[in-house]
């Protein structure tokens, strides 16, 4: 039997048997004046075999039991045998037809090729009778490459090519003496080249053309791209499919990991490309919008930074960053393309920014996550107390519990409104960007129109942003400058119980909290802001500075470009990102709690979107601002006689709810891309 060791050897009697067979096989095939009836044209395949078997013996790979062969060898035999048959049914050989066709074919070359087995009837099969053709009343019509090559012709079948009436032999024009490519795609650029000049020019000199011309088959060559046989249009510039083929053809090289590393490439080029605001419009079905591979490497002039021509060389770069950025400067060049933010060696300023945010970001959700749960468990349980004390009798009497107190003015709540809506517009298109690689992410995007249509209206809800932000600014203002009788008035309404700015209360208030949480004290009494309140409105100017800066500079890179580093659009970029995710994740669940799901407020808090108060909830969570109003005579001042209507209440509370779903399920959906989707920060 065969075995799987090259030191074993093949019995030699059978052996002997093996060759003669194939000898004898062949002098049938090619008998000189007449030879092959339908039944010996099985020969050709037959014969093929023979000699596979024959080469992986000589290899030592062949793994054939001795059964096996010897059905081989009686198979031949019993083919060798049809000749009487044959004779019945005489078709030209090779050798009648070189009598004649001499000058076209060269019987050593077809020998040799990879159509050498077969006869010339097998591909002219319309000559069923040599007198005839002779005479010239019958003639072969075009070749069928399809009998035999069906999977290719399917391939070409739509084609490109095929359209514009390339068939097989356009290419395939040597096909008398046609040798195995044997996946060297050296032949397949060389035959590409002889109608694409020009890309073949650009092509020639490439860091991929060295490396195929040099013997390395993971190099890129016209096949790796385009395909053997089933090309395809490439399409107008700017057109979305094009564009996404100018990328996503590199991508099925540059993201294969290993074959990267064993060929000593650049491997975090998808990594990084993914990471950035191009990458993930191409993720989400935009590439027509922002650069691809093909934009700034070329398509098939494609050489290394220190060449002077390549298009990456640092001499270049503000040209063919000019290609989308028309107003690029040397600054605006020094841009990080492929910057990983992990790469403390190559990229300090990006690691250290990635490092920070991560840390700002864990340490918030750490701190605020923690006091959420701690509040959760003892809201639950005074809730309890509360209940077990109405079922004793043992209840506190307020007078007039009911009557309505004014917190809010209408310009507080319509500031708010614009807040939320500017938020939730933020929110919904630009969570689906950070989280590019998921799926829903590119269903939000269609949904939208378009990231295109997407950036329209996250730049909508920014500029809501910047207006209530100037809004929040002037108010301020007014309310620690206007009538300002003194520099130690600025100070007290500056650190005053009604100002937003933290103090040393807010110390004490914590403290207090904290205790109340761990059962060590009374739940504090609070002034008209907690300092959970006070930390939402200072989040809003750090948020402004950190997302509302990055977010600028991200929206008009040429302007900013001018006249700082192209590497601060990288920094941005990490600043923008993790920001938005600390503000999205810590507004829909610490937010959220701490407004409307802890229990004594479950399921919402209506107060900020009419404003009224209810006197037993102004007693009981806000005693200290009661008392003082009571204190200064100006309680009454804040009554408000009647309600808001129904009409708006309807309305408003439908929008809140609405609200407060919205952010849950994008919630949902980040914790999913985290947990189930892989994303990580």
């Amino acid at each position: 039997m065969f075995r799987d060791t090259r030191s074993h050897v093949l019995p030699f009697d059978l052996l002997l048997v093996f060759k003669i067979v194939k000898n004898l096989a062949l002098s049938v095939h090619q008998r000189p004046g007449v030879v092959s009836s339908p039944p010996t044209l099985f020969l050709s395949p037959v014969i093929r075999s023979v000699n596979f078997f024959l080469k992986a013996f000589n290899k030592g790979d062949c793994l054939m039991s001795t059964n096996r062969l010897l059905v081989l060898v009686a198979l031949l035999f019993g083919v060798l045998g049809s000749q009487a048959y044959a004779a019945e049914h005489l078709v030209a050989s090779p050798e009648t037809c070189l009598t004649c066709h001499e000058d076209v074919v060269s019987a050593d070359k077809f020998a040799d090729s990879v159509h050498g087995a077969n006869g010339c009837v097998a591909c002219h099969i319309e000559l069923t009778d040599v007198d005839m053709h002779m005479s010239g009343e019958l003639m072969p019509g075009p070749v069928q490459c399809v009998r035999c090559h069906k999977a290719e012709t399917k391939a070409h079948f739509a084609s490109v090519h095929k359209l514009n009436g390339i068939d097989c032999a356009t290419c395939h024009y040597d096909i008398h003496s046609q040798s195995p490519w044997d996946g060297d795609k050296s032949a397949v650029v060389e035959k590409c080249g002889e109608c694409h000049f020009d890309a073949y020019e650009n092509y020639e000199g490439s860091v991929h053309e060295k490396a195929v011309q040099a013997g390395n088959m993971d190099s890129a060559a016209c096949n790796d791209c385009h395909n053997l046989h089933e090309i395809q249009e490439v399409g107008a510039p700017g057109d979305p499919e094009t564009q996404a083929f100018h990328t996503k053809v590199c991508l099925q090289c540059h993201g294969d990991e290993e074959m990267m590393a064993e060929n000593d490439v650049f491997n975090i080029a998808v990594e990084t490309y993914f990471a950035s605001y191009h990458g993930k419009n191409y993720q989400l079905g935009s590439p027509e919008d922002v650069a691809g591979c093909s934009d700034c490497h070329n398509s098939h002039a494609i050489l290394p930074e220190e060449n002077p021509k390549s298009s990456i060389n640092p001499d270049n770069l503000v040209q063919t960053c000019a290609k989308c950025h028309e107003n690029s400067t040397e600054q605006f060049a020094k841009f990080y393309a492929h910057g990983k933010y992990t790469d403390k060696e190559n990229y300090p300023i990006l690691y250290y920014t990635y490092i920070s945010m991560t840390g700002l970001l864990l340490g918030t959700f750490a701190v605020f996550w923690v006091h959420t749960l701690l509040w959760m468990f003892r809201g639950f349980v005074e809730n309890r107390e509360k209940k077990r004390a109405l079922i004793n009798g043992q209840h506190h009497e307020i007078k007039d519990p009911h009557k309505i107190y004014r917190r809010f003015t209408k310009l507080h709540i319509f500031l708010h409104l614009l807040v939320i809506i500017s938020f939730l517009l933020l929110a919904l298109t630009g969570i689906p960007l950070k989280f590019a690689e998921q799926q829903w992410s590119s269903v939000m995007m269609n949904f939208y129109g378009g990231v295109g249509a997407a950036a329209f209206l996250h730049r909508v809800g920014a500029v809501i942003t910047f207006v209530y932000f100037a809004a929040a600014l002037v108010m301020s203002a007014k309310f620690l400058f206007y009538k300002l009788e003194s520099p130690a008035d600025f100070f007290r309404r500056l650190f005053g119980p009604e100002s937003l700015c933290p103090n040393l209360r807010d110390v004490r208030d914590v403290t207090g909290m904290v205790r109340w949480f761990l059962f060590l004290g009374p739940k504090p009494s609070f002034d008209r802001w907690t300092y959970w309140e006070k930390f939402d409105f200072i989040a809003v100017f750090w948020g402004m500075f950190a997302i509302g800066g990055s977010g600028l500079m991200l929206w008009f890179p040429e302007a900013f470009g001018a006249f700082l580093p192209g590497w601060i659009f990288n920094v941005s970029t990490i600043i923008h990102s993790d920001e938005a995710l600390l503000a999205t994740g810590f507004i829909f669940t610490v937010h959220f709690f701490n407004t409307h799901g802890r229990p004594e407020k479950f399921p919402m808090d209506f107060v900020i979107f009419n404003g009224e108060l209810p006197k037993e909830e102004f007693i009981e969570e806000r005693g200290d601002q009661w008392r003082r109003y009571q204190e200064e005579g100006i309680l009454e001042d804040y009554v408000k006689e009647k309600p808001s209507s129904i009409a708006y209440d309807f309305f408003i509370k439908g929008f809140g709810f609405l609200a407060l779903f919205t952010g849950l399920a994008l919630l949902g959906l980040m914790l999913y891309a985290f947990i189930v989707g892989g994303h990580h920060l």
